[in-house]
């Protein structure tokens, strides 16, 4: 008997677990439909962006399952799938952070103006330490939006870690691409203004500005102070 209420228990409490985090159970099918735009719209039948791939993973599990913050359109998930693909082999080695999506239903979310209508997500930047990735400052979770980094990428908390801008810009590489294949577009990418120049002067910064992939040009002083641990990217739908 005391065998039997101990399993009962255990299972009531993974039952528990279960059904307080639904992203356990979740299944993608169908389609996405994005209502409204970026700072004022809702999201209808969204995706749940896997937790973790090959070389990429969710950057906090409290925003994942428990602010329910990693959903998007169907199609956006299927170019940030394509686009982490790409860079298996362009980024080799490489490992990435998504940042928040959306809520399930869109609309507004926590300490963001925009992310509503399911064609936002935000993408830690990757660090380096010479020529090797910097992955340590990657495991804070919701605290990474509070690192600071100097204006030529530095980090301020040790400064022998800075951005690795190359690495971001194969990354957009890719996902311009893999949006092109999904119906979309890059619409916008916000990034600190003050890193801009350092972005640009790589190889593959130099190929975006001539693809004319469009960067946020003037930004409030808070949104700009905000996105030098992040840069986020808005998708717009062109089919």
């Amino acid at each position: 008997m005391k065998k039997f209420l101990k399993y009962s228990s255990l299972l009531l409490v993974i039952l528990a677990i279960i059904l307080s985090t639904p992203e356990l159970l979740y299944k993608n099918e169908g389609n996405s439909k994005s209502i409204g735009s970026p700072g004022n719209g809702q999201l209808e039948n969204p995706y749940l962006m896997p937790y973790s791939g090959k070389n990429f993973r969710y950057f906090s599990p409290l925003s994942y399952y428990i602010l329910d913050d990693a959903y998007l359109h169907s199609k956006v998930n299927a170019t940030l799938l394509a686009a982490y693909k790409e860079c298996e082999e362009t980024c080799e080695g490489m490992k990435f952070r998504v940042m928040e999506c959306a809520n399930k239903a869109g609309g507004k979310m926590l300490l963001h103006r925009t992310h509503q209508n399911g064609l936002s997500v935000d993408f830690m930047v990757p660090k380096k330490r010479g020529q090797q990735q910097s992955r340590w400052l990657d495991w804070i979770g919701l605290w990474h939006y509070l690192l600071e980094f100097t204006d030529d990428g530095k980090s301020k908390i040790d400064q022998k870690i800075e951005i690795d801008f190359e690495t971001m810009g194969r990354h957009i590489l890719a996902l311009d691409r893999a949006a092109r294949n999904n119906g979309l577009k890059i619409n916008k990418v916000i990034l600190k203004i003050e890193l801009k120049d350092d972005f640009y002067a790589t190889e593959s910064g130099k190929k975006l500005k001539q693809k004319g992939i469009y960067f946020a040009r003037s930004l409030s002083d808070i949104v700009n102070r905000v996105h030098d641990d992040h840069y986020h990217i808005d998708f717009e739908i062109v089919q």
